[in-house]
């Protein structure tokens, strides 16, 4: 895709769909954290025998979030201000979403937005960020210096969870990328948490899937060209097999919390799960879902990680559908709503029209080109203001 030759509909769409796969992605995290710990006996008991079927208060009330969405977010402004760095000569994305990552930290330990941060941009300036959620112990602990880890030398090579893959749709949205570089990209930022394959090769997995669906395939051709670029990786069986499995049980009987269950290492102790599991279940809820909501009730009542399948489940189908497929009720309720969805257009504008943002206005001798140089200054100015190079 060569985005600078796109039309107004196709921008429209990768819009939606931007829209769809983060606040899809922000819709089942949420869905999932009243059942955060509980047992798929549990939830039943809790919630009767169809389990949790709407918005239940984590936190406080309906609608929170946890530190998955914080971390979202931070990748997509990480994102940005990468591609706003290409102008600088100085390319390399991973440094600028640990950069980000290390912003995401700051909100964990500090009391609010410090002024005196000339690169924190907007999104680190927002208050309702400042508030921990649940934090994986090893996100904590990975970016907890400024230290660049690398695929040879990982932080945390012993972490397994699904941390790292429950933030990571949003490298999916590179569109104009090809799809073994954003693996490549998304491995090597969520090595920088979680070093054992397991997890980043997940965290991978699920964003070349989005990937896939933001171009236009369907499910089932994103999971297999999925497959195709994960048999090169090294430690990459447990991750394919989920997948497989995922796939598997579509034909093995109608969908609910047992088939889900079955993916799931349910009762087990938290330490026999890993992020293979997470994956496994979001990818099969997606594809068995018969709306979004349904899909998301499917993926967040079992006795894993209901957290991290709610928020991969949600941004496969919001990729898939688009932002006007989720479900409204449940949208109104969402904490952080309007941020998510100016970081959306934000991230659609850098994509689709980053040159004229940011980039060195051009040069030309006809009428009014100075007054052209002006405007295209001053929107540069207001636009690193929101994404510093620095």
């Amino acid at each position: 895709m060569v985005t600078g030759l796109w039309g107004r509909i196709e921008q429209q769409d990768f819009r939606s769909r931007i829209r769809g796969t983060l606040l899809g992605a922000a819709l089942g995290d949420a869905l999932g954290a009243p059942l955060a710990g509980l047992s798929l006996a549990a939830i039943r008991a809790a919630h009767g025998p169809d389990g949790l079927t709407g918005p239940a208060a984590a936190h406080g009330r309906r609608g929170r979030v946890t530190a998955a969405t914080q971390l979202t977010l931070f990748t997509v402004d990480g994102l940005i201000r990468a591609h706003v760095r290409r102008d600088t000569g100085a390319w390399h994305p991973p440094t600028d979403v640990h950069r980000a990552y290390r912003r995401w930290a700051a909100t964990q330990h500090d009391w609010g937005p410090d002024e005196r941060r000339k690169d924190n941009g907007w999104l680190a300036q927002e208050e309702w960020l400042y508030a921990r959620r649940d934090p994986d112990r090893a996100c904590l602990t990975g970016f907890g210096d400024d230290v660049l880890a690398t695929l040879d030398q990982p932080k945390n090579p012993a972490a397994r969870g699904a941390a790292a893959a429950a933030r990571s749709a949003p490298f999916g949205l590179l569109v104009g990328w090809e799809p073994a570089l954003v693996l490549q990209l998304t491995v090597e930022c969520a090595a920088q948490s979680h070093g054992h394959p397991t997890a980043h090769l997940s965290a991978g997995a699920l964003a070349v899937i989005v990937h896939g669906l933001i171009r236009g395939d369907s499910l089932d051709a994103a999971v297999q060209r999925t497959l195709g670029l994960l048999g090169a990786r090294p430690g990459h069986q447990p991750v394919t097999d989920a997948l497989q499995r995922a796939t598997a049980a579509v034909t093995q009987g109608p969908p609910g919390p047992d088939a889900v269950e079955a993916l799931s290492p349910g009762d087990a102790a938290p330490e026999a799960r890993d992020a293979t599991h997470a994956l496994a279940v979001a990818v099969y809820c997606a594809l068995v879902a018969e709306d979004i909501a349904h899909g998301l009730r499917l993926a967040v009542n079992h006795g894993g990680d209901s957290v991290a399948a709610g928020a991969l489940c949600g941004a496969l189908l919001g990729a898939l559908h688009g932002e006007t497929a989720l479900p409204p009720a449940w949208l109104a309720e969402l904490e952080g709503r309007a941020t998510l969805l100016e970081l959306c257009d934000d991230f659609a504008l850098e994509m689709t029209q980053g040159p004229s943002l940011h980039g060195p206005p051009a040069s030309g001798s006809a009428t009014g080109s100075a007054t052209a140089t002006a405007t295209a200054s001053a929107s540069a100015t207001g636009w690193l203001a929101r994404y510093p190079r620095g």
